[in-house]
């Protein structure tokens, strides 16, 4: 199983489920990232966290401890 924050910049992979209940998984899911939809990662900021990824045409920011929630098939 691989996860978000396994991309390395330019990789681009489908997000197939989000781990995780509550608030957090609410505000990713609120934010574009649910099953099915494709994920570019940009860039990571200098100290490797936030990390700028590319969802359904806008830049979307997330902690590494978030993207370790959103599960993909590269």
């Amino acid at each position: 199983m691989h996860t978000l924050d396994q991309l390395t910049a330019g990789q681009r992979a489908t997000v197939t489920g989000i781990a995780g209940a509550g608030p957090v998984r609410r505000r990713i899911m609120d934010m574009g990232v649910v099953k099915g939809v494709e994920v570019e990662m940009v860039k990571a900021s200098p100290l490797g966290d936030p990390v700028e990824y590319r969802v359904r045409g806008y830049s979307l920011s997330l902690r590494k401890s978030e993207a370790r929630l959103i599960k993909i098939e590269v």
